[in-house]
């Protein structure tokens, strides 16, 4: 190959973090052995959490030549595309830096209660803390289940929240009456998206977040024993099981009250949600696809050893309340403008930094992507097959395996030896 050819394999990395399923229980460490990381050594003890997949500063893919994916990118900028440069300016695309970030995540802890900021927080973040805050983009992301996956994301419409500050006396508890009483009364009469709803919610948020740490460890444990011993009225029902199993990860953590302001999502493989800017979020179990614009920005309050930021979290949050359907991402055919693709799923979040392509071969079908005017990664999550893009030009593909696809490059996948061929495919487009 040339060192300019638009299709290449690339080397991802991978991220130890507590929360990540230990050994080959978890994907990431599956897909690394599988693919043969070079330096990658398998410890059945240690929780293998994330495969990064990009250019992100933080743990940037390489070739296999050893070089970065950004410097190489950089050098022949044509892979990039001419549009995709000047689109993505501001995120250092013409230096050869993809505006999103791929990633597989595997899950056996829940992750924190977090958001991402905006671009306009972001850029003041890091300004102020460049050591926590390490790069001044925003970070909306899409997750797409590999495996059941759970997650919080999101307020609860009012109602429920409302709902539950009656039903269960630990959570009213905490909370300071006035505003209670200000939020019951407002989350029946006011328009949910109005400034007077989002004013109410806040406060009530900030003040669980900010609840004194005796009063709330008190309360959390009189909850615990409750749920424990089977004392749970209607409306608990559907929280019992998420409150246990966060307070015995995360013991008297004020973290475990958001399963009673946040939607609590069950999805299967195949399913996805979206998160912007100011969403609050935690992801509980599963193994996932993630997808971000490139930005490694986490401000965290709860469930979590690291850093918790409660006066950004709570300052950055947009305060939209609605059911678990906002978050969902439809899946729709990859079509109109191009021939028709039946084997492949696109799902495309409201924002311009990325989007993803599921493929699903079964042996001995193919499929034909047109050329997208956009750099793409992808990684194939089962099965082996091969990735042509010309005539006589064509590479292997196997689990675990990663590779870059050049921008305005028709593409052919085929499937092959006994499996489905799966494939997730990042992509941009001017």
């Amino acid at each position: 190959m040339s060192s300019t050819t638009p299709v290449f394999k690339i080397i991802p990395t991978t991220q130890k973090y507590d929360w990540g399923k230990k050994g080959l229980s978890s994907k990431v460490a599956q897909f690394a052995t599988a693919s043969k990381i070079p330096g990658f050594e398998l410890d059945e003890n240690a929780p293998y959490a994330e495969l990064w997949m990009g250019t992100h500063v933080s743990s940037p893919s390489r070739l296999l030549s050893g070089e970065t994916l950004s410097s190489h990118l950089a050098a022949h900028k044509e892979l990039i595309g001419e549009s995709v440069v000047k689109k993505f300016a501001d995120a250092g695309a013409a230096d050869g830096n993809l505006p999103f970030l791929l990633k597989i995540l595997a899950i056996a802890k829940a992750l924190s209660i977090q958001t991402h900021p905006d671009k306009k927080m972001a850029e003041q973040l890091h300004q102020e803390k460049p050591d926590i805050y390490k790069d001044p983009n925003h970070k909306p992301e899409m997750a797409l289940a590999l495996t059941d996956f759970t997650a919080l994301c999101g307020f609860l419409p009012l109602p429920k929240i409302a709902a539950y500050l009656l039903s269960t006396p630990e959570f009213a508890a905490i909370i300071p009456t006035a505003i209670a009483s200000r939020f019951t009364s407002t989350s029946q009469s006011a328009d949910p998206a109005g400034p007077e709803a989002r004013a109410a919610l806040k406060d009530l948020f900030a003040a669980v977040m900010t609840a004194d740490e005796a009063a709330f460890k008190q309360q959390l444990a009189v909850l615990v024993q409750r749920y424990e011993h089977g004392s749970v009225v209607d409306v608990e029902t559907d929280v019992r099981e998420l409150v246990l199993t966060l307070h015995e990860q995360f013991p008297a953590d004020i973290g475990v009250f958001c399963a009673f302001m946040l939607n609590y999502v069950k999805m299967q493989p195949g399913d996805a949600i979206f998160l912007a800017a100011g969403e609050p979020h935690a992801y509980i179990s599963g193994d996932i696809v993630e997808c971000m614009a490139t930005s490694d920005n986490v401000i965290r309050a709860g469930l979590t050893p690291k850093l918790r930021d409660v006066p950004n979290l709570v300052g950055g949050l947009t305060y939209e309340a609605a059911a678990p359907a906002k978050h969902l991402v439809q899946p729709r055919s990859f079509a109109t403008p191009r021939p028709a693709a039946p084997h492949t799923t696109l799902y495309d979040p409201p924002i311009p930094e990325f989007a993803v392509l599921r493929v699903v071969l079964a042996v001995g079908e193919d499929e034909t992507h047109a050329p997208i005017d956009g750099p793409s990664v992808a990684i194939v999550t089962e099965g082996k097959g091969a990735v042509q893009w010309a005539a006589d030009k064509s590479v292997t593909v196997a689990e675990g395996e990663v590779f870059f696809v050049g921008a305005g490059t028709e593409l052919k996948l085929a499937s092959s030896e006994g499996r489905n061929l799966v494939v997730y495919r990042a992509f941009v487009e001017a």
